[in-house]
């Protein structure tokens, strides 16, 4: 039988998709380490290889690309993150430590965290729930032999989040997850109207520097924004964030913002951010459990709107 089309379902139908992964209580604290204003967490996310990989590709100049993100991009990145002493967030897929391992314990060696992205950088939704479970936890696995550490964190590849993702973070034992955009500020994941225990560090693709310079001469994907501009975009975000006393998430490529017309965009975001005077540095994980163990009491009327009413 055919599936009925969306103008074909009955409310219980559109309710239960909508229903299924919400918003819960924000998880925005009262206040930030040492007295800062605002977190600033920066992440890079380690696709290299895998950007080609992924769709079955076998273009060897799309895989030198990649290359690049591990050959120039993470050392480049490391050592401006070196010289300012901060702390950021590398998610890597389990193909990208297992071609680079070195590159992932000298990343965990400087004091940084290794999350989860996939394992390919695969779509979740187009697999079935007990495939991407078993490369979930596969994943884990790869990535703890390679750095020596268990990671705590999820951002899955593309931000594409199917309707198993969550109970799997769950069942992994993760504390947070990175792939979900209905905030800006931190907040609990809810599962089925139940509160998960996973805290949530919103992405958005504003602040994402691949929208903004990715490049495929074989579709109409093009670069269409100036260094100037992004940076203008990711200035402006972190600006509003610290008025209002929040976080400022960011997410890079190390094979889209390391090119010497772009690299500057993060050191000059460093330099603002530190000019402040008041802002705190930290990992997605330093952040989740920040969040947890500091969040304002909402009230209940804010708690009551994560789920649609029934």
């Amino acid at each position: 039988m055919k599936p009925s089309e969306p103008h074909e379902w009955t409310e219980a139908e559109w309710r239960q998709r909508v229903g299924l992964v919400r918003a819960g209580r924000p998880l925005r604290p009262s206040a930030w380490p040492g007295g800062a204003k605002c977190a600033v967490a920066l992440s890079f996310d380690s696709d290299h290889e895998t950007s080609e990989l992924k769709d079955g590709g076998n273009s060897i100049g799309r895989l030198s690309w990649g290359e690049y993100g591990s050959r120039v991009g993470v050392p480049r990145i490391l050592d401006i993150l070196r010289r300012n002493s901060i702390p950021s967030t590398f998610f890597v897929p389990a193909v990208t430590a297992l071609l680079h391992p070195d590159e992932q314990r000298a990343v965990v060696a400087e004091g940084h965290e290794v999350g989860l992205h996939g394992w390919i950088h695969e779509f979740n939704t187009a697999l079935p729930p007990e495939i991407e479970r078993e490369l979930l936890f596969r994943s884990s696995d790869a990535l703890e032999r390679a750095t020596g550490v268990r990671p705590v964190g999820l951002r899955t590849p593309s931000w594409d989040v199917s309707s198993a993702t969550i109970a799997a973070e769950k069942e992994l034992g993760l504390l947070y997850d990175s792939s979900l955009m209905a905030d800006e500020d931190c907040y609990e994941i809810l599962l089925d109207g139940i509160p998960s225990g996973l805290v949530e560090i919103p992405v958005e693709w504003i602040r994402d520097d691949a929208p903004y310079f990715f490049m495929n001469r074989h579709s109409n994907l093009r670069p269409y924004t100036a260094p100037a501009d992004v940076f203008d975009i990711f200035r402006r975000e972190f600006e509003l964030a610290h008025a209002a006393g929040g976080l400022f998430q960011l997410t890079m490529h190390p094979h889209v913002i390391s090119y010497r017309s772009r690299i500057w965009i993060l050191e000059e975001l460093i330099s603002t951010a530190r000019s402040k005077g008041d802002v705190w540095f930290a990992t997605h994980a330093d952040v989740a459990r920040w969040v947890l163990d500091n969040a304002e009491a909402p009230p209940a009327a804010v708690v009551a709107a994560g789920a649609p009413s029934s």
